[in-house]
């Protein structure tokens, strides 16, 4: 049985999150979709407290398996938690970034990735991204509805008191409310 992975700082998780996980269940058949909340990413800095963001994700994916992922990096969760046929989910934006993550050869050699694409994303960014990789065919494409959310935006919104329908699940928007997130710079 294939399993998803989806991992993400989740600084907060929004509608484009849901989408991203939604169609990739559907496109993939998936029946099984771990969502990772990375406590400490590697590759940029977050707001909330890792507890705080593990809360707003289990309200933003009530229906899948949402853990805290103790590893920086995806390569050392590969190698820590094997998993039975993973297939890793990212966004085109994080796959044009893949050759920078911590050994991406090795991450391929370890999941598929599980790529969602959006209309109107250029894929001549894609095709540059697969031409220097070793195992492209490890690589597949799924497209998803375009969600204008953005987890800085939505940040910003919740600090000046902006209402975020439209933006995050209603669950999360309560969250971010009733703790008090995201009303002050590193939460």
């Amino acid at each position: 049985m294939t399993t998803g992975l989806y991992g993400g700082a989740f600084d907060p998780p929004h509608l484009g999150h849901v989408e991203v996980a939604r169609a990739a269940k559907t496109h993939f058949g998936l029946e099984r979709l771990v969502v990772l909340v990375t406590a400490a990413p590697g590759h940029k800095g977050v707001e909330a407290s890792a507890d705080a963001r593990l809360e707003l994700a289990r309200a933003a994916f009530p229906d899948d398996d949402v853990r805290l992922d103790p590893h920086p990096w995806t390569i050392e969760l590969l190698r820590a938690e094997p998993y039975d046929d993973p297939l890793f989910v990212i966004g085109a934006d994080q796959f044009c970034e893949f050759p920078t993550w911590k050994e991406p050869e090795e991450v391929l050699a370890r999941t598929r990735l599980a790529v969602a694409t959006r209309p109107g994303f250029p894929p001549e960014r894609l095709d540059a991204v697969l031409g220097r990789l070793a195992q492209p065919e490890r690589v597949l494409f799924f497209d998803i509805e375009p969600n204008p959310a953005a987890s800085r935006d939505i940040r910003g919104l919740a600090a000046a008191g902006e209402p975020l329908d439209g933006l995050v699940p209603p669950a999360v928007a309560v969250l971010i409310a009733s703790l008090g997130l995201y009303s002050s710079p590193r939460d």
